[in-house]
């Protein structure tokens, strides 16, 4: 499954971020974990003092792999309603859902303050990151003065947690992709002047992959 060039660390890290994905922290056994990346259990707390440690460094590789991902979007040329536009169109493996907000859904990562902190800071720096956008926006004279960045950044995090839900509840990332156009044509009204909307498709997919988005 793995490279053979990949160290026992990198693949009990791999392991971890793809069961806690898929099973959960409960689910995520020690055991599973040395299966799934193919280590004995000497190896794996050779590397790592148990399984909570394990799964820490799972879940910020996850966290900073999300942050990454978004800015090279967010960070790229065009105005601010484009970047925006740009997160919430690109592709995205919607049925599988986002790897750091289906963690908000796990009690037990919930439950631990440190288990809990790579996810809020994710989502705060996220929120943070577009309300800068659309503020930039604002500054520029290209949306309205009355529009709020912070509720705003808000809105556009939890469009997309929230069509995740919606699609993983139908089976269809039909509803994931009203989610994101209803957005678009609410944040393209708020924009000044005569500017073409939105029109184009968000990039989904149903196909399971191995590396989060």
């Amino acid at each position: 499954m793995y490279s053979e060039c990949m160290s026992t660390p990198e693949r009990l890290i791999e392991s971890t971020r793809e069961l806690l994905w898929e099973r959960g922290y409960v689910g995520t056994s020690p055991k599973a974990i040395q299966q799934h990346a193919g280590a004995g259990q000497g190896s794996m707390y050779h590397h790592f003092a148990g399984k909570p440690d394990l799964a820490l460094a799972a879940i910020r590789r996850t966290a900073q792999e999300m942050r990454a991902t978004a800015e090279a979007v967010l960070g790229g040329s065009g105005s601010a309603y484009e970047r925006v536009e740009a997160y919430l169109l690109r592709e995205r493996d919607v049925l599988r859902g986002c790897p750091v907000g289906r963690l908000t859904m796990d009690p037990d990562v919930i439950a631990s303050d440190e288990l809990r902190a790579p996810v809020t800071e994710t989502l705060d720096w996220l929120r943070e990151r577009l309300a800068g956008i659309v503020e930039e926006g604002r500054a520029q004279g290209e949306f309205i003065a009355s529009i709020d960045p912070r509720e705003t950044a808000s809105a556009v995090v939890a469009t997309v947690q929230g069509g995740y839900v919606l699609a993983r509840s139908s089976a269809s990332p039909a509803a994931f992709d009203a989610a994101v156009r209803g957005l678009l044509t609410l944040l393209a009204a708020a924009r000044t002047g005569d500017r073409p909307r939105a029109t184009t498709q968000p990039r989904t997919t149903t196909q399971p992959r191995t590396t989060t988005r």
